[in-house]
């Protein structure tokens, strides 16, 4: 049976020590295998102290993003044939803190997220059932609505490195989400939230931020918003 070769950088803060890349040997089972399969297997058989963060295995919660082989990537979606080699580099996500090995602190991506109120926000009284919206409205979300921040595109943004402050991709994908949304109230005040100092003018348009695993395209929610504001600057007023 083949092996395959994980090399995992190994970080826990407490030890006094600095960060280095430990090798272990997994075997390939079945063709099937995934990123995060390998991981359990190293947890329950080599080595018990390994901090790795997963939950629904289906590339849905977003909680077992990390860095493989130059890429970020959901554990549990990438099977290791895919990678074309038997050697797999895996780093934390970058830009945050890492509390061990594989886990990092996602307090500064939350905080960005919870700024720009990711959720519906009325602009008029509760509907006897519902508010309404057409078909054609709704297919405007289809892609800025799958988001399951993961934090993929925040790590991979240079600019969060630099810039602390700077809401970030996903952030800034979710104020287009609901501009976008007809049935949101608060469109203008979430244009004004994107026109701050850390807004969208902050984007250096690097484009790093196009490494969704659910494939949404933060670059072009930031120029969305862009030309919203440009459209309210020349016309005045409006969404």
């Amino acid at each position: 049976m083949a092996d395959a070769t994980f090399k995992i950088l190994r970080f826990d803060p407490d030890s006094g020590k600095g960060p280095y890349f430990q090798a272990f040997r997994v075997p390939l089972e079945n063709k099937g295998l995934t990123v995060l399969d390998g991981l359990n297997h190293i947890l329950e058989n080599i080595d018990g102290s390994l901090a790795f963060r997963s939950s629904c295995r289906a590339a849905v919660c977003g909680s077992c993003a990390m860095h493989i082989n130059g890429k970020h990537r959901l554990a549990c979606n990438t099977q290791v044939s895919s990678l074309n080699t038997q050697s797999i580099t895996i780093r934390p996500l970058a830009h945050l803190e890492v509390e061990k090995d594989l886990c990092v602190n996602m307090d500064q991506f939350w905080e960005k997220y919870e700024l720009v109120r990711p959720y519906l926000v009325p602009g008029s009284p509760p509907p006897e059932k519902e508010r309404i919206q057409s078909q054609e409205d709704r297919e405007e979300l289809n892609v800025v609505i799958d988001c399951i921040q993961c934090g993929c595109c925040y790590s991979a943004c240079p600019v969060t490195l630099s810039s602390k402050e700077y809401l970030g991709p996903a952030a800034l994908l979710k104020i287009d989400r609901f501009v976008s949304d007809s049935r949101d109230g608060a469109h203008v005040q979430r244009i004004e939230q994107a026109d701050g100092p850390y807004g969208v003018w902050r984007c250096h348009n690097v484009f790093a931020c196009q490494c969704c695993p659910k494939e949404l395209d933060p670059p072009r929610s930031i120029a969305h918003v862009k030309r919203r504001l440009m459209r309210r600057r020349l016309l005045g007023g409006g969404k």
